[in-house]
């Protein structure tokens, strides 16, 4: 597979010059105000022995998310660790759910706690019940309420994502002031976003190949995976609907996410990714406020960036920012 986008020197480089709406941070906060003022119950049911697990504890996991609906979570960690433990709370690819708890051992095996959060109508245990709004989509997530800010799919997912990290402070044996957000392509574009709504309740955040990054080139240039709904969806609209779209995406774009966020972030590339060109995930890179930032670079790597070979070093990485549990 060839090289995707800019050579790395160009990448390095690349610092596209990005605005945020005007209300973007009167769009947000009123966003999460209203989340937050229909604050449910959190409830949290042990559920090891269905999954035969003997050195994990699993709960299965309900908090109120968009609207006050139940989001579904896994919470695992190690069986009889001395608390409270520092948190992995991991956001999900695209078309994907929280699936099984036997898919996430990685971290409770590190010693940490990992809160896994489902994805609203992309997994099977939190349903999207949308706005009602009956804009018209693409088949997939990427087009739905695309018509305004406030209807658009993103809006409910993302709020969501931030709610997982409220619900850390009232789930039992976790440090909330050692909160990490995580997660790969959508996953690492939901966890930007979170660290730069949340502010300093995440210690750091760790996007691997970020999803969601730079809409305006990303719908332009990707060659596979689901910006192409987007281009799909204006393909059919044609020209009238390019910038009211471009606009609302804007709201939702990782760019303008690591202008606010201010947490260590250890991001990841591929740079022979076709569905999140490198150039996407550098914009957000070079634009992103903290001052402790770090870019894993995986030459040859396709979407799936360094595969097995990445959790070590966010081990490590982590480990030398004090974030990791006592051995």
């Amino acid at each position: 597979m060839p090289l995707t986008d800019f050579d790395l020197d160009g990448l390095v480089g690349y610092h596209p010059e990005l605005s945020a709406p005007n209300d973007f941070d009167a769009f947000w906060e009123r966003t999460l105000a209203e989340a937050r003022s229909l604050d449910g119950a959190i409830k949290a049911e042990r559920v090891t022995s269905r999954h035969l697990l003997r050195t994990v504890d699993v709960d299965d996991v309900r908090f109120p998310g968009w609207d006050g609906e139940p989001v579904a979570a896994w919470l695992l960690r190690p069986r009889d660790a001395d608390g409270p433990l520092p948190v992995v709370v991991t956001y999900i690819g695209y078309c994907g759910g929280r699936g099984l708890p036997t898919d996430h051992l990685f971290w409770s095996a590190a010693g940490y706690a990992q809160l896994v959060v489902d994805s609203r109508g992309q997994g099977h245990d939190t349903p999207d019940r949308g706005t009602g709004d009956g804009t018209q989509w693409v088949e997939g997530f990427m087009t739905r309420g695309i018509d305004s800010p406030d209807h658009y799919y993103y809006r409910r997912l993302i709020t969501d994502c931030v709610r997982a990290v409220d619900a850390v402070a009232q789930l039992p044996g976790l440090d909330a002031d050692r909160v990490v957000v995580a997660g790969g392509s959508q996953g690492g574009g939901l966890a930007l976003a979170v660290a730069g709504l949340a502010g300093d309740r995440v210690a750091a955040v760790m996007p691997d190949v970020p999803y969601l990054c730079h809409f305006r080139r990303a719908v332009q240039i990707s060659g596979e995976g689901p910006y192409q709904e987007i281009a799909k969806y204006l393909r059919w609209h044609s020209r009238h609907r390019v910038e009211p779209t471009l606009s609302t995406l804007d709201y939702f774009d990782g760019v303008h996410f690591a202008q606010r966020a201010a947490a260590p972030a250890l991001f990841s590339v591929g740079l022979m990714d076709p569905i999140c060109p490198p150039s996407t995930v550098y914009a957000a890179y070079n634009h992103y406020a903290g001052e402790d930032r770090t870019m894993t670079i995986w030459p040859f790597a396709d979407h799936g960036g360094g595969y097995g070979s990445n959790p070590p070093v966010q081990l490590a990485w982590l480990r030398e920012r004090g974030l990791a549990p006592e051995l």
